[in-house]
């Protein structure tokens, strides 16, 4: 007997067993559409995390005050805060391979236009922030170059805060209060989005001197440089790394480039992507037993059959065949419907609710499927070896 005329024969077994058969691929159903539904739902917020920390660009290199020490012992750090000043954006600047350098500084006060007022974010911030940062100005222009050695009461407004302050009407040249400051708009800025909860778009830019002096702070938040695409992170890395402490005399600060912050990320997220596989991956276990049980029955209720089909010649290796077959046909029917159920949740989910980052994970979805296949088969081992050696005539006497 052929492999064609086995699946036909398997094939007829199943069908015979309708409610049986769909209950057991059920749970490969289940288990499959989890693990889709699951990893989909982990790239997808793998996707966004990433993109949320790339819309800066991918030639960034962070530089923040303090750097902590450890003697040795335990419990034995030192941790030395020093200023980062504006001057050392300045003198990084100057670096080879540096394109743009920018002091940045953070803070949240209270925004007046006429009656309207609201608290927002406020940037204390250098005059390359377009170039730096990769946001365009929509009308206007941004802070001057000389916004760092010469700060005057300049502000830009992003876009949400100029509709919320202004509506239709332009800001340009309009007075705003900033705490207890005055400002001059002369700049506002197209939509950027949010990052990580941050709304970009409802803040306000003014020069880092004059934030220092608004929140009373002695040293920037950090130092934003962007560097040549043409140069290595390590190479600029090492640069900013010995101007520093040429200026401050010791390493008093700490240098984060974007490759290492997006390694990080990408291998926590990864973790996080497979680590939510293996939950929907314990259906699938669930699923094998039903198969194993499932066919362990059929056996003993095929008991008759299986020694006819040896009295009239079948071999063992052609029953081991069938048994298994079937154990496969089972588990295939039940691994392409769990695809298709999972991949149509997905896309339900992603027409229905557009804030939920889902991205199909293709390699996880094949993977489920080929595991399922492999379920299939070591469920349906044991029972159709017990099938094979079952004896001809102690089978048609249990008839």
């Amino acid at each position: 007997m052929n492999w064609i005329d086995l699946s036909k024969l398997a094939l007829r077994s199943i069908g015979s067993h309708k409610q049986r058969s769909l209950l057991t691929a059920l749970g490969l159903i289940i288990g499959i559409a989890a693990v889709v539904i699951l990893t989909s739902i982990g790239r997808g917020i793998h996707s966004f995390v990433l993109a949320e920390f790339t819309q800066f660009g991918t030639h960034l290199i962070a530089v923040s005050p303090g750097k902590t020490t450890t003697f040795g012992l335990s419990g034995a750090t030192i941790s030395t805060v020093r200023p980062l000043s504006e001057a050392d954006a300045v003198s990084l600047q100057k670096l080879d391979h540096v394109l743009a350098a920018i002091p940045v500084l953070q803070g949240n006060a209270r925004i007046e236009a006429g009656s309207k007022q609201r608290r927002a974010t406020v940037f204390g911030v250098g005059a390359a922030v377009p170039q730096v940062w990769q946001i365009k100005v929509d009308s206007g222009h941004f802070l001057p170059d000389d916004s760092i050695s010469n700060p005057r009461a300049f502000a830009v407004l992003g876009s949400k805060m100029r509709d919320e302050l202004f509506g239709n009407t332009s800001p340009l040249g309009q007075r705003i209060r900033i705490g207890a400051d005055r400002f001059r708009v002369i700049g506002v800025m197209q939509p950027k989005g949010q990052m990580l909860g941050l709304d970009l778009d409802d803040t306000v830019y003014i020069p880092s001197g004059m934030a220092m002096a608004m929140f009373d702070r002695q040293s920037l938040m950090e130092i934003d440089v962007l560097y040549s695409s043409e140069a290595s992170a390590e190479t600029v890395e090492q640069a900013i790394k010995h101007r520093l402490i040429t200026r401050h005399g010791s390493e008093d600060f700490t240098i984060i480039t974007q490759n290492q912050m997006l390694e990080k990320m990408d291998s926590v997220l990864s973790i996080l992507t497979m680590a939510v596989a293996a939950l929907g991956g314990i259906s699938l276990l669930v699923g094998s037993v039903g198969i194993l049980t499932i066919m362990t029955i059929a056996v003993s209720e095929r008991v008759a059959e299986i020694g006819l089909l040896r009295a009239i010649g079948a071999e063992r290796g052609m029953v081991f065949r069938l048994f298994l077959g079937e154990a496969m046909m089972l588990s295939l029917a039940g691994g392409a419907g769990g695809v298709l159920l999972g991949v149509s949740l997905v896309k339900l989910a992603a027409a229905f609710i557009p804030a939920l980052p889902v991205q199909l994970a293709w390699n996880y979805i094949a993977a489920a499927f080929a595991i399922s296949l492999l379920i299939g088969i070591a469920a349906g081992v044991l029972p159709a070896i017990k099938a094979a050696r079952l004896n001809p005539l102690e089978a048609l006497r249990a008839e």
